[in-house]
């Protein structure tokens, strides 16, 4: 592959990823579908998928950067209290510590499987539909009700178990705990809103995990293009958060469901027709 091929590979994959991220629709499905059909011909692995996301959350910090630092404030004022958080920005700094636990104990115990077998297509392909249907399922019923202010530590908890079902490709880590907030009756406000802030911690240090690792222990990974991915990743899903977060609040997710039950049914079109290798 052309030194150029691969800066431009690179940049679409990034803007595959900026535009992906935060959807209810899986970026790391659709990097894992892509990569394959482009010329290069290869997966471009979970690295690289956990690299280019340090760009779609440096948008997230950049976005809600006065929501950020406004929580992180008041928690570290908490870790003086005895009592326990009772300003409402420390509790949500909890909250977000304790739905980072699940994908955190899980991410280091399956990390093996996470980065070979779970990236089958096929588990993918079914992913994108299972899930897709759950989240129609939840949008169309879910009370939607319940806002931030009212989440609870169980809920907590469970929004972090969602969020560590995005491990597999196809799940999508905003699909997860976005169904998962509809099911316990939040809206869908709140649910996209807790979904961007739980998944800072997490993917963060994913990222630079990876980003350790080739460094330290040598890596396929090109850095330059890998680097271009990442900035592209971080200007387009800066675009993608603004337009998301004014979707959310007037129209339904069915769109979305729509459109991964169409992805996963043509996935398994192409691997039945030899077009795409499962693994």
């Amino acid at each position: 592959m052309s030194g150029l091929q691969a800066w431009a590979e690179a940049a679409f994959l990034g803007l595959i990823q900026g535009l992906t991220e935060f959807l209810p629709i899986s970026s790391s499905a659709h990097l894992r579908i892509i990569g394959p059909l482009l010329p290069s011909g290869g997966d471009p692995g979970a690295a690289f998928t956990a690299i280019t996301q340090i760009g779609t959350e440096a948008a997230v910090l950049l976005y809600f950067r006065h929501d950020i630092v406004r929580i992180f404030l008041a928690w570290w004022r908490s870790l003086t209290q005895t009592r326990g958080p009772r300003d409402p920005d420390a509790r949500m700094g909890w909250l977000i510590i304790v739905g980072t636990l699940p994908i955190a104990v899980l991410g280091l115990v399956f990390k093996d499987a996470i980065e070979t077998h779970l990236r089958n297509l096929y588990i993918t392909a079914a992913m994108l539909i299972g899930f897709g249907l759950i989240l129609g399922l939840a949008d169309r019923f879910s009370a939607r009700e319940r806002h931030l202010n009212q989440l609870t530590w169980g809920h907590g908890l469970l929004f972090g178990l969602a969020q560590a079902m995005a491990l597999i490709p196809g799940v999508s880590r905003s699909g997860g705990t976005i169904t998962a907030g509809l099911l316990m009756g939040y809206t869908r406000e709140a649910a996209a809103r807790y979904s961007f802030l739980l998944a800072i911690p997490a993917v963060l240090a994913s990222g630079f995990y990876q980003l350790y690792r080739s460094w330290e222990h040598g890596s396929p990974i090109a850095p330059g293009p890998t680097a271009l991915a990442t900035v592209v990743a971080f200007v387009v899903g800066y675009g993608v958060i603004v337009w998301f977060l004014k979707l959310v609040s007037t129209r339904s997710y069915m769109p979305f469901v729509v459109y991964r039950i169409a992805l996963g049914l043509l996935v398994f079109g192409l691997l039945g027709a030899g077009i795409l290798s499962p693994v």
